[in-house]
């Protein structure tokens, strides 16, 4: 019997650009990447760059990174990582129905939360404020920072030298939990291309579905207060009786059953909304999206109002509930006391810091922290200490913070043995 021929990149990218509708992305289009690659590779573009960002050291982290519980609280609860899968599950499964591109859409997915320091949304706050003489911290900016400087995996180039389209998607991730600026290399349109808008739909989709299902089991919330409060809810039935389960795991599957058809019936919302308002405005290219005055891809007015409320009461429930403010807080206090200790002293800095440091001309005594960087062909000035401390913090996982809080100001915790 004879094999499968390998199909080339050329071929691959025919039949990539054959199954996308006009509005969707094909790899052979992309905009490129600021460093020239050679080489063979069959895959496309942005299946080699949905690739490197699964292979990263900054989405492996993610694992250990807060969603909306911190790691240790239990095994059962979403971290980044997960989340961050989920959302690409999902917005594949846009994409696929609306006909724009599913690899282009699964990167960005992937993506999308590599620049969430640890501790979730309150780590982020609380480095934004410690940054506020340094021009702030952004997660999408992070992000961003992260696939263009500070992923180290290549001899020719810094970053992961992804494609203009997957950063694009990171740089305009928004939704209505944040809407960031703009950097100047992505502002030219008025809004990003289709896959990254299906992005954030999948993120917003997979936030408030997963959330609610790990606040039930959190004990955050009980299904009979939903019943009341929630018009989505009660618009999701429950299983018929079948499968003879104990009373206790039938409660637990009904309550599955209903999360799945939560998401599978926003998914279709999403999808009937976006083609239809593709189909009025006549968009036939990726750049016309782009240049449309809205999102494209969106939710039905009163199916919005719905995830709002949805939303809305999660914050209320959850998200501001003492036992999350807490570890918010304590989250919070371990970034603050860490980010003092290594600007105040960068000499405690691990040895891989201190030596990017010096190759900034930035001395150990924190002075000249504007010096021009002039080597490298890097124009301005060199990011300051406190930007250094900052990519190190954010870099983070939970445990890390935590374990590296204890090495340095628990008197009775070894130091030789600790993290670094």
């Amino acid at each position: 019997m004879r094999g499968f021929p390998l199909l080339d990149k050329a071929q691959q990218e025919r039949w990539d650009a054959a199954r996308l509708a006009p509005y969707g992305t094909a790899a052979m289009n992309s905009r490129g990447r600021r460093y020239a690659e050679g080489g063979s590779d069959p895959r496309t573009a942005f299946q080699r760059d949905r690739d490197r960002i699964l292979h990263s050291a900054a989405f492996r982290r993610l694992q250990y990174k807060t969603q909306v519980y911190v790691f240790h609280e239990g095994d059962f609860y979403r971290t980044r990582l997960t989340h961050s899968l989920e959302v690409a599950q999902i917005g594949a499964a846009l994409a696929h129905m609306v006909g724009a591109n599913p690899d282009l859409t699964w990167a960005i997915s992937l993506a999308h939360d590599l620049g969430h320091p640890p501790f979730g949304h309150g780590g982020e706050d609380e480095l934004n404020r410690l940054m506020a003489d340094e021009g702030g911290f952004e997660h999408n900016e992070q992000a961003l920072r992260i696939v263009d400087e500070l992923e180290i995996r290549y001899p020719d180039f810094p970053g992961l030298n992804l494609t203009w389209e997957v950063r694009e998607g990171i740089a305009r991730h928004a939704t209505f939990f944040d809407d960031p600026r703009v950097p100047d290399e992505f502002a030219a349109w008025p809004q990003p291309g289709l896959e990254a808008q299906l992005s954030n739909l999948a993120d917003m989709i997979a936030y408030c579905t997963h959330d609610l299902e790990d606040a039930l089991a959190a004990g955050f919330l009980r299904e009979e207060e939903l019943e009341r409060d929630i018009e989505l809810w009660r618009e999701v039935p429950s299983p018929a009786p079948g499968y003879a389960y104990t009373p206790l795991a039938e409660r637990e599957m009904a309550r599955r059953f209903r999360v799945r058809a939560l998401i599978d019936r926003l998914i279709r919302a999403a999808v009937e909304e976006t083609v239809r308002r593709l189909e009025r405005y006549g968009l036939d290219s990726p750049d016309a999206v782009r240049r449309h005055p809205e999102p494209v891809a969106a939710f039905p007015d009163d199916m919005w109002r719905k995830l709002v409320e949805l939303k809305d009461y999660l914050y209320e429930r959850v998200y501001y509930d003492p036992r999350v403010v807490r570890m918010v807080h304590k989250g919070r206090m371990v970034l603050r006391k860490l980010f003092e200790a290594f600007s105040g002293n960068p000499k405690l800095l691990p040895l891989h810091v201190r030596e990017r440091l010096a190759a900034e001309g930035i001395p150990l005594d924190g002075r000249n922290e504007a010096a021009d960087a002039g080597a490298g062909g890097r124009p301005g000035p060199s990011p300051s200490l406190k930007r250094f401390v900052c990519d190190y913090l954010s870099l983070m996982t939970d445990r890390h913070a935590m374990d590296l809080y204890n090495t340095l100001f628990e008197p009775y915790e070894s130091s030789l043995h600790g993290p670094v």
